[in-house]
């Protein structure tokens, strides 16, 4: 698998990794013996990098990656979670120096380490990118050894570029796929001017982007592709990319219809967003063994030629762009 550096913390990661919000509940049920087969998989593929949060499943995601580093140890692994999102209600005004220490200190007790490899602010309100107080606390606790390295997770290209004001970040989590194109306009070069690494999230817009779902496709009613199509739960953006799911799955059929012999859908979605300068780990996530290594594949890919990649563009301009171009 391809390597690249994650940002300002130094650390060379495989350019794939593990997404784990499978594990917490919101994408049907995943046993917990499939989870940590997803998780061993994915290592043995060549996965160094493993993101959570502590909201997934209430924790139990964070649990499980604890359990896979006692198992699997943890010299080559990069484990990154996520904060903020246990704030009720979800406003600045909780962003205080003690919640972000007692929820660190959750955290690592899940995960069952001393020092978190990076955590990131998970999605806060706008105004706690900005907001100088947050980034001290955080500074601290990397001055106490409780974290080696944070970042932020965003929803939109203003708070990444706000985000990257703050000398302390050092990666920036956001979502980017063929469907969700414009973090490549200002996003990405800041970023890389910046020496902040790029964590690709959502990269096959919920499934959308592997071609196996139908206009009839249904999910179990606990799945967020059933009950957050609309922003019910939680930003819009976190389900389909916020692309209306009919819609979706036309331009998804049109896209794997330029994918190559021997590769799949899903692998040249993935291989798509490795290819664009400036990004660092890509982290789809799966609930089956089998996934996981055949996500992990994609980081041995060649790249993609000329004529996909302005293929890939075109299904963006002709389906994509008037309905999240101008939003997030």
């Amino acid at each position: 698998m391809q390597k690249s550096t994650l940002g300002r913390t130094g650390r060379e990661v495989g350019v794939v990794g593990q997404g784990c919000w499978q594990f917490g509940g919101d994408w049907g049920d995943v046993s917990d013996n499939a989870s940590m087969g997803v998780l061993h998989a994915a290592a043995d593929a060549g996965v160094t990098f493993f993101d959570t949060a502590d909201v997934y499943g209430d924790g139990h995601s964070e649990e499980l990656v604890g359990r896979f580093l006692k198992e699997r140890g943890s010299d080559d692994i990069m484990v990154a979670t996520k904060l903020g999102r246990r704030a009720a209600p979800h406003t600045p005004e909780q962003f205080t120096r003690e919640n972000l220490r007692a929820w660190t200190e959750r955290s690592r007790r899940l995960l069952g380490v001393d020092t978190i490899d990076l955590t990131q602010l998970h999605c806060p309100p706008t105004p706690v990118y900005s907001d100088r107080a947050v980034y001290d606390a955080l500074d601290e606790m990397v001055e106490e050894g409780w974290l080696r390295a944070y970042g932020v997770s965003v929803e939109t290209v203003d708070e990444a570029l706000t985000a990257l004001e703050r000398p302390g970040v050092a990666s920036i989590q956001i979502i980017l796929n063929v469907f969700r194109r414009k973090p490549l306009e200002q996003v990405l070069p800041a970023a890389a001017a910046a020496g902040v690494g790029i964590i690709a999230r959502v990269p096959l817009a919920s499934g959308l982007l592997t071609g196996k779902f139908t206009e009839d496709t249904t999910f179990a009613p606990e799945d967020h592709r059933t009950y957050n199509r609309h922003g019910e739960a939680f930003d819009q953006g976190e389900t389909f990319s916020g692309v209306p799911y009919g819609v979706g799955v036309q331009a998804a059929r049109e896209f794997a219809s330029i994918v190559p012999e021997g590769v799949t859908p899903a692998q040249f979605a993935l291989g798509w967003i490795i290819d664009q300068p400036g990004v660092s780990v890509v982290i789809p996530g799966a609930s089956r063994p089998e996934q996981a290594a055949a996500n992990a594949a994609a980081g041995s890919l060649p790249s993609l030629t000329d004529d996909q990649l302005a293929a890939c563009e075109r299904i963006y301009d002709d389906y994509i762009r008037e309905y999240v171009h101008d939003r997030w």
